[in-house]
């Protein structure tokens, strides 16, 4: 079959588009375990058009039934798409998100998952962790640890993260903790791709303690020295050094500092890189975020949720 590129892929070698094709081409294959016969929305924006649109382009070229929408860049996680394409989102039944910022833990995610629609979240994705990353890992593997993994995090009350001389309580209650596998059975699964996580919105304002975060933080990127963070009564009060000061910059002074998640990464290929959609993923690490939790079962909504990520934590659990 003769291969046509349009707009935006003359930026992008051909042989990486070779392998990007069989990879999506794989992804669609085994990632998805239902009829993915059906009308697809990509959804990329100004930084990661390049990357979108050849995904979109695949995604018609293998035989798929897809549009592009283009977007202005989001200026932080979290924060919803536009209303015209949060509006079209409704019209499909997969829908893929190639952005520069997550739109994971937004209304219109949480709308298509109401409406039976799969919502793929791949923010800051880049064409190396496409063809090196995080994507190509065992997902059988994937979906077996992190299915454990939540399991565990549900019949617990209670996470106490050790790390150096720090260390943050964080109470969970009876909240159900949900699992990211990468992996999705129906029409509706939605999750981040490359993916290998699970989390839980914790009791808002209880945790109580520090941490250190010693790799990356999304928004700002991979960490070359660990940050302190302080947390009282749910809500981070103080933050050391200069990415410190720039994390609270971005989550203002209001609810975007509330403690919206606990997570641990269960995915053999994640690497840490700087990218939070695959340094989150890697194992051995935990991370927590702050801002919007509503979308998956707390009480938090507000237009930021910004992860950070550390490694080779100590966990203790609390029946």
């Amino acid at each position: 079959m003769k291969r046509k590129f349009t707009f935006g892929l003359r930026y992008i070698k051909k042989g990486m588009i070779s392998k990007l094709n069989e990879i999506i081409e794989s992804i669609m294959k085994k990632n998805f375990k239902f009829n993915t016969d059906v009308k697809i929305l990509v959804i990329t924006d100004d930084s990661t058009k390049r990357l979108g649109t050849t995904f979109f382009n695949s995604l018609k070229e293998l035989g798929w039934d897809s549009e592009l929408n283009i977007m202005s860049d989001r200026k932080k996680s979290g924060e919803e798409p536009t209303p015209e394409i949060a509006k079209n989102i409704l019209k499909y039944k997969i829908v893929f998100c190639l952005t520069r910022h997550s739109l994971t833990h937004t209304v219109a995610r949480k709308k298509a998952n109401e409406k039976g629609i799969s919502f793929i979240t791949m923010p800051g994705i880049t064409e190396d962790m496409f063809i090196n990353g995080a994507i190509n890992a065992n997902y059988e593997k994937v979906e077996e640890k992190t299915l454990k993994m939540s399991e565990k995090l549900t019949n617990h009350t209670k996470i106490i993260i050790k790390t150096k001389d720090n260390k943050l309580t964080i109470p969970i209650g009876d909240r159900i903790s949900l699992s990211s596998t990468g992996v999705f059975h129906k029409l509706g699964d939605s999750g981040n791709l490359p993916s290998g996580e699970a989390y839980v919105a914790p009791l808002e304002y209880q945790a109580n303690g520090d941490i250190e975060i010693n790799g990356s933080i999304s928004g700002i990127g991979l960490l070359n020295s660990p940050i302190k963070l302080t947390i009282e009564k749910g809500r981070l009060i103080a933050a050391t050094g200069v990415k410190g000061d720039e994390l609270l910059k971005i989550l203002g002074d209001g609810e975007g500092r509330i403690l919206a998640e606990f997570g641990i990464g269960t995915n053999f290929a994640a690497r840490i890189t700087g990218n939070i959609l695959e340094d989150e993923k890697a194992n051995n690490t935990i991370h927590i975020a702050f801002g919007s939790n509503h979308t998956f079962g707390g009480v938090v909504k507000t237009d930021v949720h910004i992860d950070c990520v550390t490694q080779s934590p100590q966990l203790e659990w609390i029946v």
